[in-house]
């Protein structure tokens, strides 16, 4: 099957792109395919997370291993799209480039057969172009809930001095 992703930068502006790509093709194969679409060069760290309806950001998925074998870490080059996107399951949030956060929003629009003589992926529209710098993002703590802020309020700090650093280093 084919799946057909809309791409949408995280900007005011509209810069969409719409791809498609075969199901069977990895996380990695839309990483490209979005970074060329986008004239990136690809070769910057990325991730793709997924996302609810509401595009809260989800479990990650790296393109890159730096983890030296500690965690148990998803990679794009191992999951196919398939696996991660479906019908009740079509949205993820892709991040490239960590220094300058790129972000997008990656949903599947439709399911389709693939049509004969087409070459995929396939980049079947383009809207708007690529801002010189990405937009800047604003991050924010969350709220503590009222029995946080008690339970926070009950701490002294007067006498630290009781606390030996080498015998209360973990």
């Amino acid at each position: 099957m084919i799946y057909k992703y809309r791409v949408v930068l995280d900007t005011l502006d509209d810069v969409i792109r719409d791809i498609e790509i075969r199901d069977d093709s990895t996380l990695e194969d839309l990483h490209n395919s979005i970074s060329q679409a986008f004239g990136f060069d690809g070769t910057e760290m990325s991730s793709f997370y997924k996302s609810d309806e509401d595009w809260n950001q989800g479990e990650e998925y790296l393109l890159f291993d730096m983890s030296d074998g500690q965690n148990d870490i998803k990679m794009m080059n191992e999951t196919s799209l398939d696996s991660v996107f479906s019908r009740e399951n079509t949205k993820m949030i892709y991040v490239y480039d960590f220094f300058s956060l790129w972000t997008f929003y990656v949903e599947l629009a439709d399911i389709e057969e693939p049509m004969d003589g087409q070459d995929y992926p396939n980049l079947m529209f383009a809207q708007g172009q690529l801002p010189d710098s990405p937009p800047d993002k604003q991050f924010e703590a969350e709220k503590l809930d009222e029995y946080e802020e008690e339970k926070n309020d009950d701490i002294e700090f007067e006498n630290l001095d009781d606390f030996d650093f080498d015998e209360n280093w973990n």
